[in-house]
């Protein structure tokens, strides 16, 4: 395992089970993707149309803190435009927590959302 990850480590009967931060991530950007109204996630709490992230590197966007105290996450948002932002912004936090939990058994302590723009779907040329 590198050395440079962060683990949680959950002790079992019979050993224990490491989970990566990547897997965190990975989750944490499965989760983002289900909710309706997200436009996508961006690099930096800065709206750059260039550093909006597409499908494969999705979860770049999101940062993921593992300490002692818990596991906090947090994503910079962009929502699509004519979406209501603070009801897509509860939606996100809400489905990290739920799918972060559901999948990999850890309660995040934070799920920190930064709404940093708004954008407009592309139409597809005809």
């Amino acid at each position: 395992m590198a050395e440079s990850k962060n683990y949680v480590e959950q002790e079992q009967e019979n050993g224990k089970i490491l989970i990566s931060e990547d897997v965190i991530a990975s989750v944490t950007a499965l989760a983002v993707r289900e909710v309706k109204g997200v436009y996508g996630l961006s690099l930096s709490a800065s709206l750059d149309i260039s550093k909006i992230l597409n499908k494969t590197n999705f979860h770049k966007g999101i940062r993921v803190n593992i300490a002692e105290e818990g596991v906090s996450i947090a994503c910079n948002l962009v929502v699509r435009s004519g979406e209501p932002v603070m009801t897509v912004a509860k939606a996100v936090q809400e489905n990290i927590a739920n799918a972060v939990f559901s999948m990999a058994g850890i309660r995040p302590i934070r799920v920190d959302v930064n709404v940093c723009g708004v954008a407009i779907p592309k139409t597809p040329k005809k």
